[in-house]
This record gives structure tokens, C-alpha cells and sequence, in this order.
């Protein structure tokens, strides 16, 4: 398709007008991380710091809880995602290789859940979990996100198998290979792209979730980090906007490096499932 020089014109500054609006908010974080109280006091809070301090890492670092909370969202995140991969691989391999009689009904069974919000399962997992006394513990957080995340993750995986050439499964099952061979040395090696994009699309998920870890965790060792972000509201809501920012500096990198490093293989995930599957 071909566009005039005014319409490239134009698309160009919308598309610089859009990336200074996603970018901009989180440069001035970063910038916030760097300021001194008294510059939270004044009537601009946009202005620049009057100074720059790494007091506010140092004090969020080594004074806070921090490290405590960035451990467990990290497990909780490792663990939701190893179980994601492995569960909803292994099903769409099923659902759409094995070809059994209600393969689709299963799958349109996984696909409901996409409908359900997590508002609605909060007090029923919390009187659950309660009985069999896991609330205060990092599996109260694994096991919910587990399950919300395995509807659009099977959806990702069915999309690409289907793209699959069958043939290639019965040449490998003729040489004698079985069914787990075949998945795990041919069809799951495959699926590179689709497993990055499964990752980084619920890394950002599990690493930002507040919903749950708020109505199940309230001891101070189990907390994961947006929930610890809540340290730095003291009294009367006042608020440490230094130490706060600094923290949240701290807390986005790593779901920002992840990104970088394997943004290519999810774009190459998304589109093979739009168009390949």
C-alpha cells in the first residue's frame, strides 16, 4: 500500500506523539527516583531534581524490605511460568494433535475462562485456601495465576501446532518414536517463539499482579512487591515519593530487560499465531 508524503507525514507525528505518551510517564519515574524531598514540596511536580541523590535506592535497598519482596515476586513469577509452559503445551498438543472426538469442546471449555474476572473467585479461594491453610504462602498466589493464565496460553500454543505438518509426526512415529518423544524432541522445540511469547506476556502479568496477592498475603515475609509498594504510604497517606519511585525504578527493570532481549521472538510468537495458526 502506498501513501502520499502528507500522509506519511502525518503517521509519523502521530506515531511520535504515541511513543512520547507510553514513554514519557516512565522517564519521569526514573527521573522522580533521583529527586529530594524537597523537591516533592514544590508546585511543579514535573520540574527536574534540584539535585540528584542515589539516597532514595540506598534507603529503599537497605532500610526497606525490598529485597524480601523482590525474592518472592520472583519466585512466585519463575514458578507461575514454568507451570504455564508446561501445562498449556503439553494441552494444546493434545487438544489439537491427538485429534480426539470432543478435542474442540475441551478447548472452547479452556477458552471460557478467559471470561471469568478475578474478582469473582476471590472469596471462594480465599474461604479454600483457608481450610487447607496455604493463605500467607507464596502457593496461594502460584495456583490462581496458574489458572488465568492457561486459557490465552493454550489459545497461543493450539494456534501454532496447527501449522504443524502432521506428516512430520508420522515420519517420526514410523522411526519409533512415542508420543512424549515427538512432543518433547520435535514439536516443543519448535514452539521457541510461542514459549518467549507465552513468558513475557505473563511475566508482565505475574510480576504487576496486586489483586491477589493483597487479598491472600498479610504477613510482612510473604509479600510480593506491588503489595510492598504499600510500605512507603505511612500515616495519613503520606506519602515517601523518593523511596517510592526508586522502588518502582527497581521493580519495572526486569520485566523491561526481558522485553528487550526477546521482543522479536514475541512479535514472531504473536504473528504466527494471527496468521500461521
Amino acid at each position: 500500500m502506498k501513501f502520499s508524503g502528507y500522509t506519511k507525514a502525518v503517521l509519523v507525528v502521530v506515531s511520535f506523539a504515541l511513543l512520547v505518551i507510553q514513554v514519557y510517564p516512565l522517564v519521569w519515574v526514573f527521573i522522580s527516583s533521583f529527586k529530594v524531598p524537597t523537591d516533592f514540596s514544590g508546585d511543579n511536580p514535573l520540574s527536574l531534581p534540584s539535585q540528584f541523590t542515589f539516597g532514595n535506592y540506598y534507603s529503599v535497598w537497605n532500610k526497606g524490605n525490598l529485597g524480601t519482596y523482590f525474592s518472592n515476586s520472583l519466585i512466585v513469577a519463575a514458578t507461575t511460568i514454568v507451570l504455564v509452559i508446561l501445562f498449556s503445551a503439553m494441552a494444546a498438543f493434545v487438544i489439537e494433535k491427538m485429534s480426539f472426538k470432543w478435542s474442540q469442546s475441551v478447548l472452547f471449555l479452556f477458552l471460557c475462562g478467559i471470561m471469568i474476572p478475578i474478582q469473582v473467585v476471590l472469596i471462594p479461594l480465599f474461604i479454600l485456601y483457608n481450610k487447607i491453610g496455604i493463605i500467607n504462602t507464596l502457593t496461594s498466589l502460584i495456583l490462581p495465576q496458574v489458572g488465568f493464565a492457561l486459557p490465552i496460553s493454550i489459545y497461543l500454543f493450539v494456534s501454532f501446532y496447527k501449522y504443524i505438518s502432521n506428516e512430520i509426526m508420522e515420519a517420526a512415529v514410523m522411526d519409533g518414536c512415542g508420543v512424549y518423544q515427538v512432543f518433547w524432541r520435535m514439536i516443543f522445540p519448535l514452539s521457541r517463539n510461542t514459549i518467549v511469547t507465552v513468558v513475557v506476556m505473563n511475566l508482565i502479568f505475574v510480576w504487576n499482579e496486586f489483586i491477589f496477592a493483597n487479598t491472600f498475603i498479610h504477613d510482612l515475609k510473604s509479600r510480593t512487591i506491588p503489595v510492598g509498594l504499600m510500605d512507603y504510604i505511612g500515616q495519613y497517606g503520606l506519602t515517601d515519593w523518593g523511596a517510592t519511585f526508586a522502588a518502582i525504578s527497581i521493580t519495572t527493570i526486569p520485566t523491561m530487560v526481558v522485553y528487550f532481549i526477546f521482543n522479536k521472538s514475541v512479535i514472531s510468537g504473536m504473528t504466527a499465531g494471527a496468521t500461521k495458526g
